[in-house]
């Protein structure tokens, strides 16, 4: 029965002090064969090439990226791996949910992440949405994502120039290639969302960064969508000088957010909505911000000094 089910290395990227690990432990708790698992912790200071290291000396056959506090659920594995019963699927993954026991803050956070009004298709990235479908990057992260280990050394891993969105370049190409990506609403890890507002905005400007830097180097029709956050800075730059007429969008997108707040804030929570509510306009706009910054900014790949200092370490389950 064990023979049946392919081999699995968990790799999972971690600073090099980094003393807890949470996905380690939630790892030796997957309902899967111990023999059939290889949990690798790659350490350094730039996750793409930490990953990349791990991904040339990992064994099995197929990869379980998780980030250094994914908490998959115990079935995770056994249901993620009959997605690769079909020769053609190269990926599958599914959402990251905020823990139930999350303080308010970090559940607004969630919520708003959760919304399609701030972040369009990749809400699924954050919430269960739909059914196990083929999907695309933009529904995929790598914080729960598993792939044919074959197919991304073929394409030579992450482009470590690339962070974040290394994972959403590498899915692009899968694709192009025939690939097929699985998305599952019931693949699930749990994490925290971001702890603080400080720390929340800056992650909004990474990842408009990351998507800027990921079209300059790696441009598909796909992100045409999030050029709409950065034109929305540049709006709402002129709209003092556009009268009344100019008003008007505002006004529109003024209801929707509250709709969409309404939508998504649980009935037993209703005081969450002054929080979503300006949550996803500071989306809006710090992922705006972000994006015009990557626009014009160099992306870099690591020094030689970064890629030395990765270490891997093999946990013994």
């Amino acid at each position: 029965m064990n023979n049946a089910l392919p081999s699995v290395t968990i790799i999972i990227a971690a600073r090099p002090d980094q003393a807890r690990i949470d996905a380690v432990e939630a790892s030796k708790r997957l309902d899967y064969p111990a023999n059939q698992i290889e949990i690798l912790v790659a350490r350094g200071k730039q996750p793409s090439v930490q990953r990349n290291a791990a991904l040339r000396v990992a064994r099995g056959e197929l990869i379980y990226f998780l980030d250094d506090d994914s908490k998959p659920s115990p079935d995770a594995l056994r249901r993620a791996t009959g997605h690769f019963q079909e020769p053609a699927v190269k990926m599958a993954g599914g959402p990251n949910l905020c823990p139930a026991d999350a303080p308010a803050l970090e559940q607004s956070f969630a919520l708003t992440m959760g919304a399609w009004l701030a972040f369009g298709p990749s809400c699924a990235r954050y919430r269960r949405v739909g059914t196990t479908r083929t999907s695309s990057e933009k529904e995929l992260i790598l914080c729960n994502l598993l792939a044919r280990r074959p197919a991304l050394l073929e394409l030579g891993g992450f482009d470590e120039a690339l962070y974040p969105n290394e994972e959403n370049a590498l899915m692009d190409d899968l694709q192009k290639r025939g690939g097929v990506l699985i998305y599952d609403p019931d693949l699930i890890v749990h994490r925290r969302p971001r702890s603080t507002l400080k720390s929340f905005i800056t992650m909004l400007m990474n990842y408009g960064r990351g998507r800027a830097e990921q079209f300059r180097l790696h441009p598909t029709l796909g992100s045409a969508p999030n050029f709409v956050p950065p034109l929305f800075c540049a709006y709402l730059l002129v709209v003092p000088f556009l009268g009344q007429v100019g008003l008007v969008p505002l006004i529109v997108y003024a209801v929707a957010v509250l709709l969409q707040s309404l939508a998504i804030v649980p009935m037993r929570t209703p005081h969450l909505n002054l929080q979503v509510i300006p949550l996803i306009v500071l989306t809006h706009i710090f992922y705006g911000i972000g994006f015009w910054r990557g626009l014009f900014t160099k992306p870099k790949p690591p020094s030689e000094g970064i890629i030395s200092e990765v270490k891997i370490e093999s946990i013994v389950l």
